[in-house]
């Protein structure tokens, strides 16, 4: 199932070191002068990536990026393609390993349709009203339409911004998707089975 490995001329060997994956991820990216904008990356690897971006830098510009299903990624602008820009990935071995894993799901998911992620088994709770406390400290009431011990889907009328930091009741999420009634959030850590349901509920 894994996408076949591009010709490259020898030039070009250590810009290829890793293989890219063609997909389209939203998200938003940050310049150095901590303007942000919203983007969509066209591919990946766990070397680099490239994107669609309203807002170009330099090359060589620090960025920092919080893409849909990947997370925060931060690298250097290294050379400039139409209405975008492809950057470096500056990681760990053990993050560029987590992000071929990322990229692998991510690339045959369409292939096999697969559904979302199921890290941990999805359950709905008894009581799905919920309060979320947004990132300005405002509340508001949703219900929760089913939740694991990694995140939940929640349903609502306003949708908090795309990697925006919330609380579900007193547990700490960030946002990873919009969807068409509601959003995705994923937990900050890994919650307890046991005590999951009283968390998220809590007033």
């Amino acid at each position: 199932m894994l996408l076949q490995r591009p010709t490259v001329q020898p030039g070009s060997l250590e810009r290829r070191r890793f293989q890219r994956v063609k997909l389209h991820l939203l998200g938003r990216y940050m310049l150095p002068d901590r303007r942000e904008f919203p983007c969509q990356v066209i591919n990946m690897s766990p070397g680099g990536l490239a994107l669609l971006a309203p807002g170009i830098g330099n090359v060589g510009d620090r960025v920092i990026a919080y893409l849909d299903h990947i997370g925060r990624v931060e690298g250097k602008i290294a050379r400039i393609i139409d209405n975008g820009f492809a950057m470096t990935l500056a990681a760990t071995p053990r993050k560029r390993d987590k992000l071929a894993a990322q990229l692998t799901w991510l690339a045959n998911r369409d292939i096999l349709n697969l559904p979302e992620d199921r890290r941990h088994d999805r359950i709905v709770p008894r009581n799905p009203i919920a309060v979320l406390t947004l990132d300005d400290g405002s509340q508001m009431s949703c219900r929760i339409i089913d939740m694991s011990r990694s995140g939940a889907a929640i349903a609502a009328e306003q949708r908090p911004a795309m990697n925006s930091q919330v609380l579900l009741g007193r547990v700490a999420a960030h946002v990873v998707r919009h969807l068409d009634d509601g959003f995705a959030l994923e937990f900050t850590h890994e919650q307890l089975e046991e005590t999951l349901e009283d968390n998220v509920t809590a007033r």
